[in-house]
């Protein structure tokens, strides 16, 4: 089995030299490269090819929301999990607008950290569950059969397209796994938000964790 690559970027030495010591110590996960701003991260991150970017998205030089949309971008294959301190839920949605898969606070346990990290590289999507109810909350619960105000159910394969993009992955890669033209899931998930009455990827997701959808990856 192959080990987890782990990129890790953080501005403060104190912070990056504790998190690496814990990522090294886990079995079957090994730290590639780190960084201490936004912008050398991703300068670095497509010649090293980690499995996951674990990023302080609170850095000198590129915001976390930007270093991570230029990274789903750059390198659609790699996932980003946040790394922060901000607990207001506006800033948290616009992580996960911006392509995150998923966000740890600061303050949480070691063993949280790993979890999530295992989640993200495993396609899934982490949500810091101090947190979770706060982002997902206020947004009105679909009933079961996937049916939004913009009229009608979602069809199997709208539904697979709008859990796969929910869950971090890009047009390009929900195509592969689907066997799909990416026109074709671009259409698909166009219909899905259409249906669903949806704006967004950080509205997706939060239909999502209110459906199920993103649990167990």
């Amino acid at each position: 089995m192959a080990e987890l690559r782990v990129f890790l970027a953080d501005d403060h030495a104190v912070v990056r030299e504790g998190l690496k010591a814990l990522i090294n110590a886990q079995p079957g996960m090994v730290l590639v490269g780190e960084a201490a701003d936004g912008l050398t991260a991703c300068e670095q991150v497509p010649g090293l090819r980690p499995d996951v970017v674990v990023m302080d998205v609170s850095m000198p030089g590129l915001t976390g929301s930007q270093a991570t949309e230029r990274l789903r971008r750059e390198c659609p294959l790699v996932r980003v999990l946040a790394l922060t301190v901000h607990e207001d839920k506006g800033y948290i949605r616009q992580l996960l607008a911006a392509g995150a898969a998923g966000y740890v606070l600061k303050r949480a346990a070691a063993e949280d950290l790993i979890r999530a990290i295992r989640v993200v590289a495993a396609g899934g999507v982490y949500l810091d569950p101090t947190m979770a109810g706060k982002v997902v909350g206020g947004f009105v619960r679909r009933p079961p059969a996937a049916a939004g105000p913009g009229g009608g159910e979602l069809s199997d394969r709208e539904v697979e397209v709008a859990r796969l993009t929910a869950a971090g992955h890009s047009n390009k890669e929900v195509a592969t796994r689907l066997n799909l033209g990416v026109k074709t899931v671009e259409t698909y998930r166009a219909r899905a938000m259409e249906k669903l009455g949806l704006q967004g990827r950080a509205d997706l997701v939060r239909y999502a964790v209110q459906q199920g959808w993103l649990q167990g990856g």
